[in-house]
């Protein structure tokens, strides 16, 4: 079998860097910096367990705070007062220690944020969401009756899929299948990709039968030349 000249793991890794940065049409305004773009790198890192102990981490962090507020019910709220009187207690404690053996009491360091990372973030979260917007304005006004029904179809899967589980454990299933199977595919890519054209393959021909029974025969309006004409 030939091989693809771009990989589904190049894909996920474009979808999750961000916006191609050879795209030089793109406004300044709306375009990240180069900075940002960087800095998207590391979700990419994490995901592919690039770095062992960090991808560990974070999938440990993960289910943690999935098992306290799911299996173990905690709300927000009542962990952190848990936390709070926890850590107060341990400070008086070490406090009220250090008059008996003559050590100097617990320094507690202050909270410094770097203002470029946050600056950064926050532009790229400001592009993504535009982008997100456009795409959802281009679905809407361009008349592609396909890929209308395609969103509409995948957001109410995802509906239903939220009426199965809340939230939290939707974006933990998700996060861990991110630390999963990107991961899975990179190692066993060359079995995978056979599979993948057979079932992209049988699911075209399955679409084409159903555009040819039914949405062809759907009534449309004008196009947008037939306006113009």
């Amino acid at each position: 079998m030939a091989k693809h000249e771009e990989t589904l793991m190049e894909k996920i890794a474009e979808k999750i860097h961000g916006h191609d940065s050879s795209s030089s049409s793109d406004s300044d305004d709306d375009k990240p910096s180069e900075s940002s773009v960087k800095a998207k790198f590391f979700p990419a890192d994490v995901f592919l367990w690039r770095n062992k102990k960090v991808s560990a981490g974070a999938l440990g962090a993960a289910t943690v705070i999935w098992t306290l507020f799911e299996l173990l019910e905690y709300n927000l709220l009542t962990l952190v007062c848990h936390l709070s009187i926890l850590v107060l207690a341990l400070l008086f404690l070490w406090s009220s220690a250090t008059t008996f053996i003559r050590k100097s009491p617990p320094h507690i360091p202050q909270v410094q944020i770097p203002k470029e990372p946050v600056l950064e973030f926050a532009e790229a979260l400001r592009f993504e969401i535009n982008r997100a917007f456009a795409v959802l304005r281009d679905i809407a006004s361009e008349r592609d009756l396909k890929k209308f029904l395609s969103v509409i179809a995948g957001l109410w899967v995802l509906s239903v899929v939220g009426n199965w589980c809340n939230f939290l454990t939707l974006f933990y299933i998700v996060f861990v299948l991110l630390q999963t199977v990107p991961v899975l595919y990179e190692k066993y890519e060359d079995k995978v990709d056979p599979f993948a054209e057979k079932a992209m393959h049988e699911i075209k021909k399955q679409y084409a039968v159903f555009d040819a029974k039914v949405l062809s025969k759907i009534p449309r309006g004008p196009s947008k030349e037939k306006k113009k004409d």
